[in-house]
């Protein structure tokens, strides 16, 4: 886990410490808007502001650590991309919650756009919207990794 940090180093970044504790913030919550970053920030650092917060993810992004998802019509939720291997989302229409599922799930479907179609789909980003056949009773984020 500890590879992103030589590699920001040999570009010649560091992360300054409120950088380090969204970025580990980010990777810790799995997926999360920068309100419920700021709020588990916050229990650690006085220092970190919301404003800090939407900083630190722009350059974070910039620098390809986290991405951010727009899921539904909430607030763009982020997401670390060195968090073990790729997952794709689904994303309830009913509760809201969404799922993180692994992208192996998904091998019979890109396998097969490969083969017919010559494509080779990115199915990292996908966000698959529809609802549960029986909703959840608590809308919880769900963790599967």
């Amino acid at each position: 886990m500890g590879d992103w940090r030589e590699e920001l180093r040999a570009r010649g970044y560091r992360l300054t410490p409120q950088r380090e504790l969204i970025l580990a913030a980010v990777t810790r919550l799995g997926h999360a808007t920068p309100d419920e970053i700021f709020a588990a920030v916050s229990q650690e650092s006085a220092a970190i502001n919301i404003s800090t917060v939407y900083r630190t993810l722009e350059v974070l992004e910039s620098l390809g650590l986290v991405r951010h998802l727009h899921l539904s019509d909430r607030a763009p939720t982020y997401h670390s991309v060195s968090s073990g291997p790729g997952h794709f989302h689904l994303s309830c229409r009913n509760c809201g919650q969404v799922i993180s599922v692994e992208e192996s799930k998904a091998s019979a479907l890109t396998t097969t756009l490969r083969e017919e179609f010559g494509f080779d789909a990115d199915v990292a980003h996908l966000t698959i919207f529809g609802a549960h056949t029986h909703c959840p009773e608590e809308p919880s984020h769900d963790h599967h990794h």
